[in-house]
């Protein structure tokens, strides 16, 4: 089915020769950093002025908002102001330091057989308004420096809870019992404000368990106005024509304050 982003795609042939700012929607596999697809996109557009709209972890994959020259990295703050949709997984009854799988194991808990009502008992406290925690491995800055950089050297800053809402808190598995056992996997479909950390929800629900859990997979399928099936794969930006795929995909700036 064809959306109103195709359309709008559409009217970008024949910009090649005098590009200068827009908008693009990237879908960032895992392994790379966020920072690696502005630098890909960078190079293949030949335009030093390059910013994205919210961060994804290396694992992470999905939706990546991606704006090129000043009059597109103006509207960042707007464009990050959007509710967010993520698909994640959680394995249960183990923690790790940074609430992720690029963190070492700190814990681990015996996974007991879960029911499905005990499961949405759980996920139900979590819908809503919530005062949420952000991990102490996050880029939030203190004192001038991401959270990351003093937890790395050991130091842990634990900032104060910010509210967040969680619009949708559902499981996209069949929805039975869980057994227990060492590999336990429970796959959601999440709904969120700007500014929710899934790794500290991930970790919230394991607690609330009674087992502990970390965050193994997520993909962000939405932001704001955004979605994951109007981009362009990420491995695109490194083909030889890398720069015509993204001109073919390109949103201008009058564009996107429509669609704001």
């Amino acid at each position: 089915m064809r959306t109103e982003l195709d359309f709008v795609a559409e009217e970008a042939e024949g910009l090649e020769d005098h590009f200068e700012a827009g908008v693009f929607i990237i879908d960032k596999p895992a392994g790379p950093t966020s920072f690696k697809m502005v630098s890909g996109v960078r190079r293949a557009l030949g335009i030093k002025k390059v910013g994205h709209a919210g961060t994804l972890d290396p694992f992470a994959t999905g939706l990546l908002v991606i704006c090129v020259g000043r009059p597109a990295t103006r509207m960042i703050s707007q464009m990050m102001e959007g509710q967010k949709e993520y698909l994640a997984t959680l394995r249960l009854g183990v923690e790790t330091e940074t609430l992720d799988p690029e963190g070492a194991v700190v814990s681990r808990h015996p996974v007991c057989p879960l029911s499905a009502e005990q499961i949405e008992e759980c996920l139900r406290s979590f819908r809503g308004e919530q005062l949420q925690v952000p991990p102490i491995y996050s880029a939030l800055k203190h004192n001038g420096k991401p959270l990351y950089h003093y937890a790395r050297q050991g130091i842990k800053i634990i900032k104060d809870p910010r509210p967040v809402l969680i619009e949708a808190l559902e499981r996209t598995d069949d929805g039975g019992d869980l057994a227990g056992g060492e590999e336990v996997h429970l796959s959601l479909r999440i709904v969120c404000s700007k500014g929710t950390y899934i790794r500290s929800l991930a970790a919230d629900i394991g607690r609330s368990l009674g087992c502990g859990a970390h965050l193994i997979q997520l993909r962000r399928i939405k932001s704001g106005c955004f979605t994951v099936e109007d981009s362009l794969p990420g491995a695109d930006l490194l083909l030889p024509d890398a720069r015509q795929r993204l001109l073919a995909r390109v949103l201008s700036v009058d564009d996107i304050t429509n669609l704001l």
